[in-house]
């Protein structure tokens, strides 16, 4: 039966470091979990092998880059989850692509590749198990900013059916997205990262409204090349995501420092792999207001950095001898910032949207009562999480689907598990993490503003 071999795969996870992954499985044996894991591989046109030499690159040496790919994928195919989303995958080398697609095919595999727009060399590859999905469509998402950077949207279905009670069983739809964000070479760049994933919120949203979709679960898998004190965490927060990872571990967004799954090559650790989770019942924001109160985070962290108070701040922002701000200045101001008047930067469109929701009284310019509501508003860092939970005295009145629970996640090497990293590991510079779902009933949220 499915179910049996469902559970014996998911055994296998327990060798990575986690029994309770395993026995988790055992308490939903008539509910099959599913599992996704996602992992950047480290392109080996970038894995360097002589620390005193920078050029020297795996990529020159064959037998260096095969025997550690096939290594990458035997601990795959031994963990056998059912959707694997990897970055930095090196689409540029014909024989790489064929291995993966070869092992991975063989193995009951279903994949797809997307390489960068800039031809560099890597890119991105989504797999699942064609036992346990119905491919239903699949998109490519391309930036076209300054990292070149692309994502991948797979619509699939459920082959099993759902128990939803009353001895119903229903198919369930998912829409998992892969991707690698921009590494934030310096602070310039948090916009351009910020836009990225405003680019991925919006593309899902129309594509469900193209296609006339019923909400359903939404997974968001890749290297985020952020922290969790980052803008792209806290706009991702505010649009009722949740990371699976510290789901599973009942940590907050407070505990920064409790994991980390990357090494870059400053040497620094953090953690910037996430499994991001959105069910259906949560209620969530206007894409745009979070996109507006995310920028707007931004802009005041910025005016705090070069220590302006709040009074210092609205001088900066009006123009001389004015007691308000204008438009032209507000725009002014977000190019010295470095926010707007550059191809990266705020588009014309942005700017004008931000600058409608500060004029409250639409008297065309910003008193200081009005700048106030900006510098004082209620941030990323403050909201409360309990405004995207749902009125559970309402949900009998709701149309019922099904979501996920986050049974269980591992992070392996496991020392990233405690905040270290372990110096005898070469499989990449990043750690593996793969999340545990189980599927449950919940009721259909409606958009809030």
């Amino acid at each position: 039966m499915r179910t049996d071999r469902w559970a014996k795969s998911m055994g296998r996870i327990s060798r990575i470091g986690s029994v309770a992954i395993a026995s988790s499985i055992k308490e939903n044996q008539q509910q099959p979990c599913i599992t996704c894991t996602t992992f950047n591989i480290l392109a080996p046109i970038y894995k360097r092998i002589d620390h005193e030499d920078p050029s020297c690159r795996e990529s020159d040496y064959r037998a260096f880059w095969l025997a550690r790919n096939h290594t990458i994928l035997d601990w795959l195919l031994q963990e056998s989850s059912s959707i694997i989303c990897l970055q930095e995958f090196w689409v540029g080398n014909e024989e790489l692509v064929n291995l993966y697609e070869k092992r991975l095919g063989d193995a009951g595999y279903v994949s797809f590749k997307l390489g960068r727009t800039n031809n560099r060399g890597d890119g991105l590859l989504i797999a699942v198990q064609r036992d346990y999905f119905n491919i239903l469509n699949y998109k490519e998402l391309h930036f076209n900013d300054c990292g070149d950077r692309v994502a991948q949207l797979l619509h699939v279905e459920l082959a099993f059916p759902c128990s939803q009670g009353q001895n119903s069983d229903i198919r369930q739809e998912i829409l998992i997205v892969n991707t690698h964000l921009l590494f934030p070479h310096d602070s310039s760049l948090s916009l351009v990262r910020l836009h990225q994933v405003y680019k991925i919120l919006q593309y899902v949203e129309s594509y469900q409204e193209d296609f006339q979709l019923k909400p359903m679960p939404i997974m968001l898998c890749g290297d985020w090349n952020g922290s969790k004190r980052g803008y792209v965490y806290k706009f991702l927060r505010s649009q009722g995501f949740e990371s699976s990872y510290d789901t599973a571990h009942h940590y907050t967004d407070a505990d920064a420092h409790k994991w980390v799954s990357h090494r870059n090559h400053r040497g620094n650790i953090c953690a910037v792999d996430f499994i991001w989770l959105l069910n259906p019942d949560k209620y969530r924001k206007l894409l745009k207001a979070s996109w507006s109160e995310a920028v707007f985070s931004m802009f005041k962290s910025l005016l705090r950095r070069a220590s302006l108070t709040e009074s210092d701040a609205f001088a900066f922002l009006k123009a001389d001898n004015e007691d308000c701000i204008t438009y032209s200045g507000f725009c002014e101001a977000l190019r010295q910032l470095n926010l707007f008047g550059h191809c990266y930067g705020l588009s014309i469109e942005e700017t004008k949207d931000l600058w409608v929701q500060s004029d409250i009284d639409g008297n065309g310019v910003l008193d200081y009562k009005e700048f106030q509501q900006i510098w004082n508003s209620t941030s990323l860092e403050q909201r409360d999480d309990k405004n995207e939970e749902p009125d559970n005295g309402s949900n009998d009145a709701q149309e019922q689907t099904i979501g996920f629970s986050v049974k269980n996640a591992v992070l392996f090497p496991p020392e990233v598990e405690k905040g270290r990293w372990p110096e005898d590991y070469s499989l990449s510079d990043h750690a593996r993490l793969t999340v545990v779902f189980s599927p449950i009933r919940v009721s259909r949220s409606q958009m809030i503003c």
